[in-house]
């Protein structure tokens, strides 16, 4: 299993179909899972979109099926304006029912290469308003972190909340997580007593590979 993430600028038609016809996994082969957001800039590092951005999160059975489909189907020629990534899962905190090809383990990777990590939340209505200012200070802290390549939100509303960020490596990203007394840590502590989310995952991947440019830069070429 492969997750690929988007990011793009195809202008307002473009994106407005995008977003409203995600391409769906019983009409692309190997496609296992995708949903079509839109792009949230997060601080001053993070991809900075003029509207209407759209994201694309996907999970494949392999890299073939993943280029198949960027040669054939018109949502990738769409989508092929801005900037991609392959992401390979490393580990999995939380569950995502809708990705079950992630693993239940940890997979090997050294402490100073580049990670990407994906959070995933399936928001409860009644504690948005809990979620976003646990959230809010934990985000503006990841986005100024010197670490942090470029970090984005992506959203489907009313639920689909996710964030995906390029950390310089995984020892620093680790270290950002689990300080104690930070944001992050309170945000996660918030969650625990009284759950923002029906369902929800944060996921690290290794980062194997990207093509074109969001903004007139590769965010990973500083990795």
């Amino acid at each position: 299993m492969i997750v690929t993430i988007h990011i793009a600028e195809p202008g307002p038609r473009d994106a407005l179909s995008l977003y409203l016809r995600p391409p769906r996994p019983e009409s692309v082969p190997g496609l296992d899972y995708a949903a079509t957001t839109a792009v949230v800039p997060l601080g001053p590092k993070g991809f900075p979109p003029r509207p209407p951005g759209v994201g694309m999160i996907a999970a494949w059975e392999d890299d073939r099926a993943f280029e198949e489909f960027s040669a054939r189907h018109p949502v990738a020629r769409r989508l092929a304006c801005g900037w991609h990534a392959r992401l390979e899962p490393l580990r999995v905190f939380g569950a995502w029912s809708a990705m079950p090809g992630l693993p239940s383990g940890v997979q090997p990777h050294e402490e100073d290469e580049a990670v990407a990590v994906l959070t995933l939340g399936w928001l409860r209505l009644n504690r948005v308003r809990p979620f976003l200012r646990a959230a809010g200070p934990a985000e503006a802290e990841a986005a100024e972190h010197p670490a942090v390549l470029s970090t984005v939100a992506l959203a489907r509303l009313p639920h689909l909340v996710s964030t995906f960020s390029l950390w310089r490596s995984a020892a620093e990203m680790r270290e950002y997580a689990v300080r104690e007394g930070g944001p992050h840590s309170a945000a996660v502590r918030a969650d625990r007593e009284r759950g923002f989310h029906h369902e929800s995952a944060f996921i690290r991947f290794r980062p194997y590979a990207s093509r074109g440019a969001w903004q007139g830069r590769d965010p990973l070429a500083a990795a």
